[in-house]
């Protein structure tokens, strides 16, 4: 898909972190960009200087996203890009001790069921409802629509202590791409994800300075580079694969090679 001034895009959680770098990246290429997230103050500041729009957007609700994507369109027409970045989970170990009874005590299931809901359901969500607005659209170059860059993580397949919930939902993202993919070819519509590991976004950053030490040593758990990831390379690759129309149905790592330990 050439990236024009031409397409119009939808970024999820896009006023801070992964998608903040999405938006920018898609913008200095010229695409006209919607933001999605609940930020308001950020979103709105954001879509001010670099010339895009802002829509108050919670993932976790159907009217609010239909809303988003009305607005979106009315001013910027049909995307065909969808970046979903936005996320909402819970934390916590299957079974663990609890301190205050000496006992034990479980992730309940409301915690894991309200993870779903903000990482497996919306992923579904934002996706369906853009596929569906993407059908219309006259075909590019291969018969191409629309592509959709739905947003996993290495937890899928590393999953660490305490992260039962995100990892195995994030699993469940990838294990949508590929079916989704099947559903929508016939729409000349690409479904990819993204994997990343430990990347520099700003709950990081404010980590680094209530403890130095242990941003060292996340630092030096990468094999090369040593460091965390730039938000700005997962943005190149998603430009990547919004370009390249023959990746399609794929789930991609982007983590300097990192494979994280239990804890």
């Amino acid at each position: 898909m050439k990236i024009d001034s031409s397409l119009s895009a939808v970024v999820t959680g896009g006023a801070s972190g992964l998608g903040l770098a999405t938006v920018r990246t898609l913008r200095e290429a010229g695409v006209k960009v919607a933001i999605f997230d609940l930020n308001e103050e950020a979103g709105e500041a954001i879509a001010a200087e670099i010339g895009a729009i802002f829509c108050k957007v919670d993932i976790l609700s159907e009217e609010s996203a239909l809303a988003g994507f009305e607005k979106a369109r009315a001013a910027n027409g049909q995307e065909r890009i969808l970046v979903h970045c936005a996320v909402v989970s819970k934390g916590g170990k299957t079974v663990s001790k609890n301190k205050e009874t000496g006992g034990f005590r479980r992730m309940s299931t409301e915690d894991y069921a309200f993870s779903a809901l903000g990482v497996l359901v919306a992923s579904y969500r934002m996706a369906s409802i853009s596929a569906m607005g993407m059908a219309s659209l006259n075909p590019l170059e291969d018969g191409e629509r629309g592509t959709v860059v739905l947003t996993s993580s290495c937890a899928a397949q590393d999953g660490q202590v305490g992260q039962v919930a995100y990892g195995s939902l994030k699993a469940g993202v990838n294990g949508m791409v590929l079916p989704m993919a099947r559903d929508l070819m016939d729409l000349g519509i690409r479904v990819n994800s993204v994997m990343p590991g430990i990347f520099a976004t700003p709950p990081m950053l404010r980590f680094k300075e209530m403890n130095p030490a242990m941003w060292d040593a996340l630092n030096e758990s990468v094999p090369f580079p040593k460091r965390l990831g730039k938000p700005e390379e997962f943005a190149s690759l998603v430009m990547e694969l919004v370009r390249n129309s023959y990746l399609n149905g794929q789930m991609f790592r982007v983590d300097g090679a990192i494979r994280m330990p239990p804890r």
